[in-house]
């Protein structure tokens, strides 16, 4: 079945996609559906992101169905939805832990899940399922190394310098509160808060897009 699901979401306009056993890391609620179908595509996370995101999981949805498989779909902007059921269970499974699990990527020093070839620009979406999926290898530390270049370059000075591992996946890796006072500050883009410098910084996957890292550190 891994190759029917990721055959037909590549072909669907996913970038990346992975799949996982999330034993211990689920609540008790959804333990049942300890196996991921991680979908990653190389955007940011706006509402066409969101749209392209959900039709991916339909299409997994739809295969799963087909082999009598249960499932759980766990939106993409699942943390920014609130009194929800998802929502409620989104402190304890993110994206980010299915994707590692997954072997994709894993959670660098700003917090975000950095893939080799795309960097920390990946979107997220997670379909939860009971399937007999073959699991990839997961990454169980961050891979940053020595580099420390979001660390020095955040303006707010908002990231902690942890390190990630699967061991302590919650381990607080970036001061929230200075971020986001940093960007209420800042002059807002197209009507957004306006920095990413932790993204643009990151040296994997800068090659690859660096006219649009020109584009964004014109605008910072």
């Amino acid at each position: 079945m891994n190759d029917i699901l990721q055959k037909e979401l590549l072909g669907s306009g996913a970038d990346i996609v992975g799949f996982a056993d999330l034993k211990g890391f689920l609540d008790a609620d959804i333990a049942h559906l300890h196996r991921s179908v991680s979908i990653g595509v190389c955007k940011n996370l706006n509402e066409k992101t969101v749209q392209l995101l959900t039709a991916l999981q339909k299409k997994a949805v739809k295969i799963l169905k087909k082999e009598g498989c249960k499932y759980l779909c766990i939106p993409p902007d699942s943390d920014r939805i609130i009194n929800t059921f998802v929502s409620k269970l989104y402190p304890l499974f993110t994206h980010k832990i299915a994707a590692t699990s997954a072997g994709i990527g894993w959670i660098g020093r700003n917090g975000l899940l950095i893939n080799p070839t795309h960097g920390p620009r990946l979107s997220l979406a997670t379909v939860l399922t009971d399937a007999p999926l073959k699991n990839g290898t997961p990454v169980e530390a961050c891979l940053c190394g020595d580099c420390k270049m979001c660390i020095d370059h955040c303006p707010s000075g908002a990231i902690t310098g942890n390190d990630w591992s699967r061991k302590r996946p919650f381990v607080e890796l970036v001061r929230l509160s200075n971020c986001s006072t940093h960007k209420k500050k800042s002059k807002p883009v197209n009507g957004k808060p306006n920095c990413g410098l932790c993204i643009t910084i990151c040296p994997y996957g800068r090659k690859r897009y660096k006219n649009e890292d020109e584009a964004l550190f014109a605008i910072i």
